[in-house]
């Protein structure tokens, strides 16, 4: 049935009013990378572990990212011209774990700025060195759409969220 999806049990969801858990955890059947977005900002780097993130077109490059409405950081990556969005290896958990908690969960941390003054997390699985080119509204989200301006990659086995968990990939 379209508009709809189904719970634990199989059943019907029909989203709407007193449905936003059972809607959440179907959407959670869809396992996704992690990623930590950071961005500079007056008082300093700020960072937030996200897995709305997307690759959207080679040519030209963009790459899309959704913040919440609801967070108190979104003010600052709603503003942010460039941000740099970091894809997390399977040993990076603890990284993820800081800046869901705090923004600023930069100690300890190997980190540079880049040439926007971005701060930037050395030794990430990938990393997308962004210029913000485009937003819309969705719904209780913001979809940031940005050229990727450089990109770095390593070799190594991806952090992966699936049903509310952090976790890893496991291979053939």
């Amino acid at each position: 049935m379209p508009g709809t999806a189904t719970n634990e049990a199989g059943e019907t969801i029909v989203p709407g009013p007193g449905q936003e858990r059972a809607l959440r955890d179907a959407l959670g059947r869809f396992g996704t990378g992690v990623t930590v977005v950071t961005c500079a900002t007056r008082t300093g780097p700020l960072g937030i572990t996200a897995n709305s993130f997307a690759s959207v077109s080679l040519d030209p490059p963009l790459i899309l990212w959704s913040p919440a409405k609801s967070s108190r950081r979104y003010p600052f990556y709603a503003a942010a011209r460039h941000f740099a969005v970091h894809v997390m290896g399977a040993e990076q958990f603890e990284i993820c774990r800081g800046f869901a908690r705090s923004g600023d969960a930069f100690e300890g941390l190997d980190w540079f700025e880049t040439p926007e003054g971005v701060p930037a997390i050395a030794g990430c699985l990938a990393r997308f060195e962004c210029e913000k080119v485009a937003e819309h509204e969705g719904g209780d989200h913001l979809i940031v759409v940005a050229r990727v301006l450089r990109a770095e990659a390593r070799a190594g086995a991806p952090l992966i969220f699936y049903g509310g968990r952090y976790g890893g990939f496991a291979g053939n």
